[in-house]
């Protein structure tokens, strides 16, 4: 009997709630959940209602960019209840704090939430261009002007910059160079008031007449291509100028592409147009010297063989530069390789990359033949033309068309015996505030609901805790009744899709009967 009575003592200890069914919780957070912060906080601090364990646990703050903001470890308190970790000074911008600890009692608590410092810039997706997302029929004339337009940019560029770094050049290819730059400039000039018609008339679709006078003489754009039209017109006088004022013509026409292309939406801005402005002026050198090159082996071999010798290092040394300036713009636009494969952006430019594998491979051979002494091979050159071609005509279309995907609003809705479940989210962009709207329909007999959570959960980083989205109840205007069901909706607003990527949202609803009805939607923002 006696052991009987030690036996179920020792078995209400071990059963008691104070002691083996407790387990940690977050008591307070600093910075707060979606708090708003003029100022970099010097540290996170959360604040457990029990001491967690000292060797295991994470506290982690993530940028924009789901990258840690620091190396630091958390320290955690002499009571062992706080942990706490000082932070670097933190830009604007929406910051993740994920947490993953485990209670004195060994149950693992996890979770995450955000806080926001400044006022962070929208993150960038197709809406940020002025430009169409992807590829399409109905675009075509435009791609075929923005096609003249740049083979035209990069030919009259790169004439004039063989000009005037060539100083080598003998009388017949001087003759033939120049015999050339004038009907290039004139087809340049003829392209690009192609080009601006047809973008302007494109912009003011639908808008009356008297708008075009805003548009040249109130916006960015109609500002931009005033000054490219009067650049191209002035590249007439310029042909019978200097070295130095030539060279200018070309870095001011340049510059003037790169500031109005892609590079001037991307951070950092600085490095982002000078990127773009080598990668154009290497693709002016080499496609000006590749067609200088076809046109004096068409008039003069001799005179060929020479300026191949020239041409064969200056475009070795083109295709470098290209190389470098093309991967360091790729990683400045695309968040990650894998965002390649989302696009028609992405293909175009795996397709542009192994076209210019084939042109590195013909231009040594090429290469190979001048070394030897001997004449370019016309074979050859025509297919290092087309290639070029080719190219240039991928690149025109691909600096007109977004690199980013678009980002779409969520709504999701599933019906079933136990609830149904509609799930909106709007625009669905990461780092900005995104409206949640989250509606449920339960039996008459089994709702209202005891409790609705919605979980944003990150697929991509399954180690971080999940966010919990603070629903408050809204009374929906909108009509959608089902016999038999009472409907319940909420609503929240805040950057609680702190970074791009694959997420899950998970709906956790109790009916009356203590019932848990779980849903999960996956979906994707960029």
């Amino acid at each position: 009997m006696l052991l009987l009575l030690l036996l179920t003592l020792a078995t209400g200890l071990l059963l008691s709630p104070g002691q083996a069914l407790a387990h940690a919780t977050l008591e307070a957070v600093t910075p707060e959940a979606g708090q708003r912060m003029d100022e970099s906080p010097p540290f996170v601090e959360l604040t457990f209602n029990e001491p967690i364990e000292s060797k295991l646990g994470a506290l982690r703050v993530l940028d924009r960019s789901s990258n840690p903001v620091t190396d630091n470890d958390p320290v955690l308190g002499t009571d062992r209840t706080t942990l706490k970790l000082a932070l670097p000074e933190l830009g604007e911008g929406v910051y993740t704090v994920s947490y993953s600890i485990i209670s004195e009692d060994g149950h693992p608590v996890s979770g995450s939430y955000v806080f926001i410092v400044g006022n962070p810039p929208e993150a960038v997706d197709a809406s940020n261009f002025n430009v169409h997302t992807q590829l399409g029929g109905k675009q075509f004339i435009l791609y075929a002007v923005r096609i003249a337009y740049y083979a035209g940019l990069l030919l009259a560029a790169g004439l004039l910059l063989w000009s005037s770094i060539n100083r080598a050049d003998g009388e017949s290819i001087s003759r033939i160079r120049r015999k050339w730059e004038l009907p290039v400039m004139r087809g340049f000039l003829v392209a690009v008031l192609l080009y601006v018609f047809v973008q302007a008339t494109e912009t003011m679709k639908g808008y009356p007449t008297s708008e075009y006078l805003k548009l040249f003489g109130q916006t960015d754009v109609g500002r931009g291509w005033i000054i490219l039209i009067g650049l191209a017109a002035i590249g007439f006088p310029v042909l019978k100028l200097g070295r130095a004022v030539r060279l200018g013509w070309v870095a001011l026409i340049l510059a003037l592409e790169s500031w109005s292309g892609h590079a001037i939406v991307f951070s950092p801005k600085a490095m982002s147009v000078l990127f773009d402005l080598v990668h154009l002026a290497a693709s002016s050198l080499w496609a000006g010297g590749l067609v200088l090159l076809l046109v004096i082996w068409i008039s003069d071999r001799k005179e060929a063989g020479r300026f191949a010798e020239v041409f064969s290092s200056f475009a070795l040394l083109s295709l470098v530069v290209l190389t470098i300036s093309g991967v360091g713009m790729t990683f400045l636009f695309l968040p990650s390789l894998d965002y390649l494969l989302y696009t028609a952006w992405g293909k175009l430019l795996i397709a542009k990359t192994a076209f210019v594998v084939l042109v590195l491979i013909i231009g040594a051979l090429l290469r190979l033949r001048v070394r030897r002494g001997d004449l370019p091979n016309y074979t050859l050159l025509r297919i290092d033309f087309g290639l070029m071609a080719i190219i240039v005509a991928i690149a025109a279309i691909f600096t007109y068309i977004s690199p980013l995907p678009a980002n779409e609003p969520i709504s999701y809705h599933k019906m079933g015996n136990d609830m149904h479940m509609t799930i909106r989210i709007s625009p669905n962009k990461p780092s900005v505030d995104n409206t949640f709207n989250l509606k449920i329909w339960l039996p008459n007999d089994k709702g209202p609901a005891k409790s609705v959570v919605l979980r944003l959960k990150s697929l991509d980083k399954p180690e971080l805790g999940a966010i919990d989205v603070p629903l408050t109840v809204y009374t929906d205007e909108e009509l959608s009744s089902f016999d038999g069901y009472v409907k319940e909706a909420f609503k929240a607003e805040g950057p609680y899709l702190p970074f791009a990527g694959k997420w899950q949202a998970e709906i956790r609803v109790i009916n009356t009967n203590d019932d848990e009805l779980v849903e999960r939607y996956e979906f994707r923002n960029y």
